[in-house]
């Protein structure tokens, strides 16, 4: 390692470089530990690391370098001479919890050889206007919606906390997938409606979901591509969830324009998303989520929070306003069709 002044005259070194170049081992012991039932067994009990060997089935040496990077990590820690987990990892980690989000965690890891081929892939001139939904079939959207069920009723019951719905009469879900966030609302107001408006193979596995929550006779799936077809009309309320960095600047104006047109007058639309902060530089999250859109020649990029706001506003939206989702994870865009 090199640790020469820069033209400041400070020593710098390339440990952060290093560490960055190194971030998929984070990852491999993450999912690792995930597959393993690691969190899971600490929570049962499993307080030392010859107790997780035994209930992971691993060798005591094994056993003790997976829990070295997972203490290393904060995601293990250590009290009272017993390992426990940490706070999120225990919500979130552990099998059998009503927030159980380990498909999610795993969700991604196909998805390693192809950003291998990064560099092969930003040369690319190919583009797909939907990117991965071209080739979408049932199966892999049912394997898609039930890795994000988890996360995305979280964010539908943070949404339903945020947004008074209680003199709302129906909402129009954009790319709802599972109908997570229109499931929540139906749930939380007995008197809504909502729609859940996403390509045909989602929308079948839609129903499935909307039909195992036991609210079948409020919510249900219209197949459609709301980048390309007319929305279903009379809703008072539009939200467009998670899917912003998979479209282009061009389709997310067109679909706001769209929902404004679709709204009844005093309606509003949310649009959730990992924005990016007006300067560019960051959050590193939606960044990544916008070079993601390259492993499926995708034509979607990252957007500025500014940029979201804009669209709101020319396509006649009023009261427009940015409101924390998930800090530096998802800003809530919003906005008023007026009366």
């Amino acid at each position: 390692m090199t640790n020469a002044p820069d033209r400041s005259g400070e020593r710098v070194d390339s440990a952060r470089l290093q560490d960055l170049a190194l971030g998929y081992w984070k990852s491999a012991a993450l999912m690792s530990a995930v597959d393993l039932g690691v969190f899971t067994a600490v929570s049962q009990g499993a307080t030392d690391v010859d107790a997780i060997a035994r209930a992971t089935d691993l060798s005591p040496t094994n056993a003790e370098r997976l829990v070295a990077v997972l203490r290393a990590l904060d995601l293990i820690r250590e009290r009272d001479e017993r390992l426990e987990n940490a706070t999120d990892v225990e919500r979130f980690l552990v099998e059998g919890g009503r927030d159980y989000a380990g498909p999610w965690i795993l969700f991604t890891r196909p998805q390693w050889e192809r950003w291998g081929r990064l560099t092969e892939l930003l040369r690319s001139r190919e583009e797909r206007v939907l990117g991965m939904y071209e080739t979408l079939d049932v199966e892999a959207a049912r394997e898609y919606h039930r890795a994000t069920w988890s996360i995305g009723v979280g964010a539908g019951r943070r949404f339903a906390r945020q947004v008074d719905l209680g003199e709302r009469r129906r909402i129009l879900d954009l790319g709802g997938g599972s109908g997570a966030y229109s499931i929540v609302a139906a749930q939380t107001h007995p008197h809504l409606e909502a729609v859940v408006f996403d390509l045909p193979p989602v929308a079948e596995v839609a129903r499935e979901f909307i039909e195992r929550a036991g609210v079948g006779d409020r919510v249900r799936a219209v197949a459609g591509d709301f980048t390309r077809d007319p929305f279903p009309s009379g809703a008072d309320v539009v939200i467009m969830a998670s899917n912003l960095p998979q479209y282009s600047g061009e389709i997310i104006r067109d679909v706001i324009r769209k929902a404004f047109d679709a709204l009844e007058p005093g309606g509003e639309m949310h649009l959730i998303g990992e924005t990016l902060d007006d300067d560019r530089s960051g959050p590193v999250g939606p960044a990544l989520w916008g070079l993601a859109e390259t492993l499926f020649h995708s034509t979607g990029k990252a957007h500025t929070e500014a940029e979201c706001i804009a669209s709101f506003r020319a396509a006649g939206f009023t009261n427009v306003a940015a409101t924390p989702f998930v800090r530096g994870t998802l800003t809530r865009i919003h906005g008023t069709r007026p009366r």
